[in-house]
C-alpha cells in the first residue's frame, strides 16, 4: 500500500449522458509543450497524454494501461512522470487508486502539467516533485451533460458528489482545511511549482527534473491534431464530436475500420474549412 495514509475513492457509476474533457485553456497551454519524456527506466510509469482513451488515435492514458505497467514492474519503488492536461475524471480516480495501492514507494515527478484529472493522479505520490516551470491545476468536476431537465438536475447532484470526492483527495494529501480546498476548486486554481509546494500539493521543487524533450515527425502530427482539438474545444464542441470532426479532417474512416490510419496527417484545407464552419 501507499506509504502515506491516503483515502481510497470509491468508484462511481459512469453516467452515460456525460462527456468528460480537460478544460480548453489547459489543453491550449499543454498543446504548446513537447510531450516526450526523458530517458526512462524499467520502474517508470509515464503519464504524458490526455487522461482517458482517445478512440480515434488509440492514445491517451487509461487505468488499464497503468495497471498493466504496475503488474509488469511488480512490488518495486516506482517513479510516475506526469505531463498531462487532464481529461476523464473517472479514469483519473481509477489511476489514483491503482497507484495508491502500489506495494512500494511512489514518487511523482511533474515535468510540465498536472492539471485537472492529472492532478488527482499526482496526489497518489508518497513524494511529489515539481520540475522548474511546471504547473498544477485543480478545479471542480467539469463535463458536458446531454438530456432533459431531469437529467440536468440529476447531473448537478452527481457533480456535488464528484466534487466532494475530489476534495477528499486534496484535503488528505495537503492537510489544508476543507473550506480552503473547496475555495480553490471553485476558483479553478493554477499553481506554479513553488506555489504547489507552499500549498501542500507537492513536496519539493526539483531543479534537476528534465523538461520534456522534442519528439520527431509523429509528435509533430500529434501536435497539429492537439492544436486543432484546442480550437474546437474553445468553440464548446464536446470531445466525441471533436474526434469525429478530426477524423474527417484527417481523411480517415471510422475508428472501428481496421484500415483506419490513426497517424494520418491532417488535411489543412479540410481543417480550415472545419474551423470556418465553427466560426460561422
Amino acid at each position: 500500500m501507499s506509504l502515506r495514509k491516503l483515502p481510497e475513492i470509491k468508484a462511481f457509476a459512469r453516467p452515460q449522458s456525460f462527456q468528460w474533457d480537460a478544460p480548453s485553456e489547459v489543453l491550449a497551454k499543454w498543446a504548446e509543450t513537447p510531450k516526450a519524456a526523458a530517458e526512462e527506466g524499467d520502474t517508470v510509469v509515464s503519464i504524458l497524454d490526455v487522461i482517458g482513451e482517445d478512440w480515434w488515435s488509440g492514445t491517451g492514458v487509461t487505468a488499464k494501461r497503468v495497471s498493466a505497467a504496475l503488474r509488469s514492474i511488480g512490488p518495486k519503488d516506482i517513479t510516475v512522470r506526469i505531463n498531462s492536461p487532464g481529461g476523464d475524471m473517472f479514469e483519473g480516480i481509477a489511476i489514483y487508486n491503482l497507484l495508491r495501492g502500489h506495494q512500494a514507494k511512489v514518487t511523482v515527478e511533474v515535468l510540465g502539467w498536472a492539471a485537472s484529472a492529472a492532478s488527482i493522479i499526482a496526489m497518489a505520490g508518497d513524494e511529489i516533485r515539481m520540475g522548474l516551470g511546471s504547473f498544477m491545476m485543480v478545479h471542480n468536476a467539469w463535463g458536458v451533460v446531454m438530456g432533459n431537465r431531469h437529467d440536468m438536475r440529476d447531473a448537478a447532484d452527481l457533480f456535488d458528489s464528484f466534487d466532494s470526492a475530489l476534495a477528499d483527495i486534496y484535503e488528505a494529501r495537503t492537510g489544508a482545511k476543507r473550506a480552503a480546498i473547496v475555495d480553490m476548486l471553485d476558483a479553478e486554481t493554477f499553481m506554479s511549482a513553488s506555489e504547489a509546494v507552499a500549498q501542500g500539493f507537492a513536496d519539493i521543487v526539483d531543479k534537476d527534473l528534465a523538461a520534456p524533450a522534442e519528439g520527431g515527425t509523429g509528435q509533430s502530427r500529434a501536435s497539429a491534431r492537439d492544436h486543432l482539438d484546442v480550437l474546437l474545444a474553445r468553440q464548446g464542441v464536446p470531445r466525441a464530436e471533436r474526434r469525429r470532426l478530426l477524423r474527417e479532417a484527417s481523411g480517415t474512416r471510422d475508428a472501428a475500420d481496421p484500415q483506419d490510419t490513426p497517424g494520418a496527417v491532417l488535411d489543412i484545407a479540410a481543417a480550415r474549412q472545419l474551423l470556418a464552419t465553427m466560426k460561422a
